[in-house]
């Protein structure tokens, strides 16, 4: 297949690029705003005739999370208006949608893995304008899939893995919200499991989880990205009143991964194993 993917200079984009000499079987085209303005239709259009492209997987988003807050209408844009237009112009050209979206549809008051069937009500304006993308493709119908993921990192761009080595390296000590439940997914784990993805075609939209295996809270990440590291900062456990943002965060966003794992066949690594593989691949 020839596929799109947009936003990608983001850490997922960027681990479709390395992943893509494993897919030798399809053409990748890789573009960001520079190459590709996703807010405008037309455009879309023009490209996906040009290069006749038969799936698109979308990495583009709006994820400054606290700023979203104030740059509502910029977060629209992006997360919603611009999926919009990628759902409609997938449908009109034939073909197959892949859209990533996040835990923060959910309010995070749950106490089991959410399922996909769950009801959502975001706590934030990210979430908001997320879920906007999510009803935007589920309303134009068609070829498509959403894949909800958390706690996304790489060894790429900012993210908290990189925060915490950076902020390890310089600092004797940090303090880390304790209270706060969800699983770590590394960039390159999610990015195959959205390729596997585009290469299965349905005649409606249809919503995936997918995260690493395994339950903890930032602070057993952090505790752990240390210990990986040999990096001899003192992680203390704190209470998200301790630490006051802008946008609530989920308190409890495990997801339920049973669905995409039966469609396509594959066992997810634990969180721990993926955190190795990723510092393994700083090291090459």
């Amino acid at each position: 297949m020839n596929i799109l993917i947009t936003g990608a200079k983001g850490q997922l984009g960027l681990q479709i690029k390395k992943l893509s000499k494993k897919f030798i079987q399809h053409n990748f085209f890789f573009t960001d705003v520079a190459e590709l303005d996703i807010t405008s239709k037309s455009a879309i259009n023009t490209y996906i005739s040009k290069y006749n492209i038969q799936a698109i997987i979308n990495c583009a988003a709006y994820t400054a999370v606290d700023k979203a807050e104030e740059d509502y209408d910029m977060a629209e844009k992006i997360n919603a208006t611009a999926v919009n237009n990628l759902a409609e112009a997938a449908q009109e050209n034939n073909a197959r949608l892949i859209h990533i979206s996040t835990d923060y549809v959910f309010s995070g008051h749950h106490y089991l893995p959410y399922k996909e069937e769950d009801n959502v009500d975001p706590q934030s304006a990210y979430g908001r304008t997320k879920l906007s993308g999510e009803n935007a493709i589920l309303n134009t119908g068609g070829n498509a899939a959403i894949i909800r993921t958390a706690w996304l990192y790489s060894e790429h761009g900012n993210n908290f893995l990189n925060t915490m080595m950076r902020l390890g390296e310089s600092k004797e000590e940090l303090n880390i919200i304790f209270d706060q439940i969800g699983s770590p997914t590394y960039a390159q784990d999610l990015a195959e499991a959205a390729i596997l993805l585009a290469e299965i075609d349905t005649d409606k939209p249809e919503i995936y989880h997918y995260t690493n295996e395994g339950v903890c809270s930032w602070y057993d990440f952090a505790v752990e990205i240390m210990n990986l590291n040999n990096i001899k900062c003192k992680i203390h456990p704190i209470e998200t009143f301790q630490y006051p943002l802008p946008a609530a965060r989920p308190q409890y966003s495990v997801l339920n991964k049973t669905k995409i794992k039966n469609r396509l066949k594959i066992e997810i690594p634990h969180w721990k194993e993926s955190l190795i593989k990723c510092l393994s691949n700083f090291e090459k």
